[in-house]
């Protein structure tokens, strides 16, 4: 999954940002009002964390013309002004969760999570395909008892798959959901990532098509011998 922080405390910021790459994020990372708003002009992500009090550009402003275009993408504000006007003013503005300054890591990462389930997997923790069931929490995978070894970006792509499922999803947007902008992955990584992915998944007969000019599509693997 692919989120933008937009925070100009720059401890903050940078203790965030590594804590959602470490829980498997691809993060953009981006300090003022007006260079966020930018961005959102062109670049989609799955969930927005927005402080409000940016230079340039405030968070309300960002959040009133993000939804003026027509994104429906989640935003959880994050914010040091505590009282219920900002807050219901924020919220009004079309902002989907709210966080107030100090708070405890877990819990912004855990309001993400379910922003994120909210908008493609009906707001269950887990999402289930075939005979696997993808844990958001704890970000794991199962088939049946067992337990997937995957590296990080074999994890992202098979969530991204399993959100996705039954329908096409492009390489592009593999690459746009598995990478940062500071980082670069090439369509020949893509496929050597969907490559392994799809050796691990056959086993449990889980494969991954490839839609010749569209991209990759999650289905049950159909049995030979039928």
């Amino acid at each position: 999954m692919r989120l933008l922080l937009v925070e100009d405390d720059l401890i903050l910021k940078d203790g965030l940002e590594r804590s959602f790459v470490k829980s498997g994020y691809a993060v953009d990372v981006i300090c003022d009002g007006e260079g966020a708003n930018k961005l959102l002009t062109y670049q989609e992500y799955d969930v927005i964390v927005l402080d409000l009090g940016l230079p340039k550009l405030s968070g309300f402003e960002v959040l009133k013309r993000l939804r003026a275009r027509g994104s429906n993408t989640p935003v959880l504000i994050l914010t040091a002004l505590e009282d219920t006007q900002n807050r219901v003013k924020g919220l009004d503005l079309g902002a989907d969760d709210y966080l107030t300054k100090p708070f405890e890591l877990a819990e912004l990462e855990a309001r993400v999570r379910a922003l994120i389930r909210r908008g493609v997997s009906g707001g269950s923790a887990k999402i289930s395909f075939g005979g696997l069931t993808f844990d958001t929490s704890n970000r794991q995978c199962m088939a049946g008892d067992i337990a997937l070894s995957l590296s990080a970006r074999e994890m992202a792509l098979l969530e991204l798959l399993m959100l996705k499922a039954a329908k096409v999803v492009s390489k592009t947007k593999i690459m746009e959901h598995l990478c940062s902008w500071d980082e670069e992955i090439s369509e020949n990584a893509v496929e050597v990532i969907v490559s392994r992915l799809r050796k691990k998944l056959n086993v449990f007969d889980i494969e991954i098509r490839t839609i010749r000019g569209l991209g990759y599509l999650l289905a049950k693997l159909e049995n030979q011998n039928s």
